[in-house]
């Protein structure tokens, strides 16, 4: 099957929270999760209004946008963020991942493959690595794995969501090569592996935002580098600060007429200088959302909350 590697889509998976909260088993290598200091059910009423939102503001800008309600039970805090169990490709696969958290391994749902099946979309093969959860072994989807979909690079932070073996497996069943590397962050004074690669990158047609001083290692950072200027992206550098703002969880979609976004918080955009985003303007409009609870207590930003859907039409 011929397929054409596209960087962007323009469809997004989004799930509609019903019970969105504070998950204290992923607090425990998330550092960028706050606890509450409100009741569940105000807390889920801000999520669901920012989530609203979001997906209104997407809309408006001509992304294509299938939510999906989250069920009541069993109770999965975290199902905001799909992008953790799902990612779709080209060639009519779909990635099914490991979860690090327990409470988050029952938001993989079959129904949702099905639905997006009834809305016309193509899937031939499913690669299941969600096995691996019984070895303690973790994968999470483009959270672990930033992809050059058009260069079929793939950049991973290694960390306890992150496994190589796997991360190597993955590139090897959807055809990409791996770029391996780790990224920190100073805890109480150390430094502790960063959970998600997509809260330090964003990879995106002619551009990356990288937070380049969270890979400690010489030679890890220059085979970055070398690999983002090799495949002919410019490489706009965020601080390790800015990257606590959540500039580093970003996703570049499409909205009409081909016309390119990309999408990060309103935390992530006033964070930035703005010689920043005259570097991003320079490739493509802003589009920021206003999502200040996800975020504190979720611990994922706009880029986490959408599920790329590049599956081809039936």
């Amino acid at each position: 099957m011929s397929y054409i590697r596209k960087q962007n889509t323009n469809t997004i998976l989004m799930i509609e929270p019903v019970a969105f909260y504070f998950n204290a088993e992923t607090a425990k290598n998330n550092y960028f999760q706050e606890k509450p200091d409100e009741d569940s059910q105000k807390i889920q009423e801000s999520a669901l209004s920012e989530f609203n939102g979001m997906v209104e503001k997407l809309r408006n800008h001509g992304v294509n946008v299938i939510t999906v309600k989250d069920t009541p039970t069993p109770h999965t805090p975290d199902s905001i963020f799909p992008n953790n169990w799902i990612s779709t490709h080209a060639n009519a696969q779909v990635g099914l991942y490991p979860m690090y958290a327990e409470n988050r391994r029952t938001e993989r749902r079959e129904d949702i493959l099905e639905f997006l099946e009834d809305n016309g979309f193509k899937i031939e093969s499913i690669i299941d690595y969600s096995a691996a959860e019984k070895e303690n072994v973790f994968l999470e989807g483009t959270g672990s794995i930033i992809l050059d979909r058009v260069n079929a690079y793939a950049y991973a932070a290694l960390s306890p969501r992150t496994n190589e073996d796997l991360f190597i497996e993955f590139c090897e069943d959807f055809e990409y090569s791996p770029v391996i590397f780790r990224a920190n962050q100073t805890v109480n004074g150390e430094r502790e592996a960063i959970y998600h690669t997509n809260v330090m990158m964003c990879v995106a047609d002619t551009y990356a935002i990288i937070c380049l001083d969270t890979i400690d290692d010489k030679k890890e950072k220059k085979n970055v580098t070398s690999t983002l200027k090799e495949t002919q992206k410019e490489i706009i550098e965020i601080t390790e600060e800015q990257m606590y703002q959540f500039a580093g969880n970003m996703l570049q979609v499409e909205g009409k007429e081909g016309q390119k976004f990309l999408v990060m918080s309103q935390t992530a955009y006033d964070s930035l200088t703005q010689k920043q985003i005259e570097q991003i303007e320079k490739h493509n409009p802003i589009i920021s959302v206003n999502i200040p609870t996800i975020e504190k207590l979720g611990g994922g930003s706009a880029r986490c909350m959408m599920a790329e859907i590049f599956l081809p039409k039936a």
